[in-house]
């Protein structure tokens, strides 16, 4: 990569900055079949970015037919795996080549701090995209015991069309955990993606045709869930319903699968997860920095935000005090500043959505001791402090419900046994953290917690390697890693008699 951006070079990138607002279907940018729009609002300050296509059932019912169509010619689901994966490494390298646009415009439509978003969201987008491609060719069927009269294989393929629902909050990474094991397979998509951040997805569109990606083989459909995401999950003819999102949505995008044609249906939904800190610790102040980026990092707008803070009761005064010194330094910054630690909220929405649950804290009788308030950054802007609750109870609502903004709720407890019951009592079962120095705590804890990610003296590890996704009602299925392939494929036994 080149040195860091300042500023004025992203401002000055910005201003140069072509956006299309189309849909994407059947190898070109179209118009909404109905000829709507809908008004892109960047929540830095306030300002339009452009007039988005809306797309309704009808666009879903011509991205279906173009997914189906390519699908059926075989271009792609009958071409040879290393031909798909020369394809998808071609994919990750021009994701590189156009990293600061497309980090760029993450942060001008969600918010997020541009460095993160090239750091990080670009960043791993390229990872999965190339580890998705250099793996595909590694898939082996199997072959059956069986005696010397007869063969049993066990093959994988493609489901057919895939539709995939992606949220907001990382637009360009979660579209690509979908898209790079879909298209791995064989399969064709069509994409909606959030109508608060469709820019990235309409972007990437073409970047993929670019690569070598057939027209119809990916389809960009932006649109608002009753008016496109409901129609794409009742579809006859989608094969499989991939989706990343609030857990409400993702039952009822469940309930569509069912009233359809019983589509393959995998959530990765919400959370609310525990960050435990015992008093033996390793190091205090590491993990009082941890605890404050794991909620505060991205807005606290991640499934996975260490939102509930669990701290033994020995040490929880000084630790509540490291950790709000570490949110101090964590004041959201205008996201084209380098470095900045946190950005905007998505939308205005979003923005009271978080504010009315920190007035729900205070009214129920948690503790403020950091923030709180609107934060006055960018003129126009929907920006929020890092804000921290102490003296939070279990019951409390700001304790029980996923926020999704960067509000902390810390919570004592006396002993591992009480700490786990509070850590393992609620819907969700996403993420969750241990600190301890007791190597033999760590992994009895860790195997008692009821969560899909378990992280052990830090926060937020992990990559392709390892599978994705919850327990409980944070949803089911995973991404990322070989286990993600599953999602994609119909697995097919083949018996051969051999006996004359």
């Amino acid at each position: 990569m080149n040195a860091p951006r300042t500023r004025d070079s992203w401002q000055t990138l910005a201003d140069g900055l072509q956006i299309r607002t189309q849909a994407f279907i059947d190898g070109k940018y179209v118009d909404a079949a109905s000829g709507k729009t809908f008004d892109c609002i960047s929540p830095i300050d306030g300002g339009s970015l452009g007039r988005v296509a809306e797309c309704g059932a009808e666009d879903i019912e011509r991205a279906v037919l173009a997914s189906r169509r390519s699908f059926d010619s075989g271009a792609w689901s009958e071409a040879k795996p290393t031909y798909r994966k020369k394809v998808l490494l071609k994919f990750a390298q021009l994701i590189e080549q156009y990293g600061d646009e497309l980090a760029l415009l993450e942060s001008l439509d969600m918010g997020k701090p541009v460095s993160d978003a090239r750091a990080v969201d670009v960043a791993a987008t390229i990872r999965c995209m190339a580890w998705t491609g250099e793996a595909l060719d590694k898939v082996y069927g199997e072959v059956a015991a069986t005696g010397p009269d007869e063969l049993g294989l066990v093959t994988r393929e493609p489901l057919g069309v895939v539709g995939a629902i992606v949220p907001w909050n990382f637009p360009l990474l979660m579209a690509a955990w979908k898209l790079a094991p879909a298209l791995a397979m064989g399969n064709s998509v069509v994409l909606k993606p959030s109508e608060k951040s469709p820019l990235s997805a309409i972007r990437l569109a073409v970047i993929a045709m670019e690569a070598g990606i057939p027209a119809g083989v990916f389809n960009v459909v932006p649109g608002f869930g009753k008016e496109a995401g409901e129609p794409l999950a009742l579809h006859m003819d989608v094969d499989g319903l991939v989706f990343t999102g609030s857990t409400a949505v993702g039952k009822q995008l469940l309930q569509c699968a069912g009233r359809s044609n019983l589509k393959r249906a995998y959530m990765e939904c919400g959370g609310k997860s525990p960050n435990l800190v015992f008093a033996d610790a390793h190091d205090l102040d590491k993990a009082a920095e941890a605890a404050a980026s794991g909620i505060f990092y991205n807005q606290g707008e991640v499934c996975t935000a260490a939102s509930r803070l669990l701290v033994e009761r020995s040490i929880k005064d000084e630790f509540v005090a490291r950790v709000v010194e570490a949110g101090r330094k964590m004041q959201p910054r205008h996201p084209f500043e380098p470095g900045a630690p946190m950005g905007a909220m998505v939308d205005e929405t979003q923005t009271s959505r978080v504010l009315s649950y920190i007035e729900k804290g205070v009214a129920e009788g948690a503790k403020l001791v950091l923030g709180g308030k609107r934060a006055d950054t960018v003129p126009g802007g929907s920006y929020i402090e890092p804000t921290v609750f102490d003296e939070v109870a279990h019951e409390h609502t700001i304790s029980r419900e996923e926020i999704f903004g960067p509000v902390l709720s810390v919570i004592a407890f006396d002993t591992e046994e009480q700490a786990l019951r509070m850590a393992n009592d609620t819907e969700y079962g996403l993420a969750a953290g241990v600190w301890t120095k007791d190597i033999s705590r760590a992994h009895r804890v860790a195997r008692k917690l009821r969560a899909g990610s378990v992280w052990v003296n830090y926060w937020d590890g992990g990559d392709m390697t390892a599978p994705f996704g919850g327990y409980k009602q944070s949803g089911n299925g995973r991404d990322k890693s070989l286990h993600a392939f599953d999602k994609y494929t119909e697995m097919k036994a083949t018996w051969i008699n051999l006996g004359g």
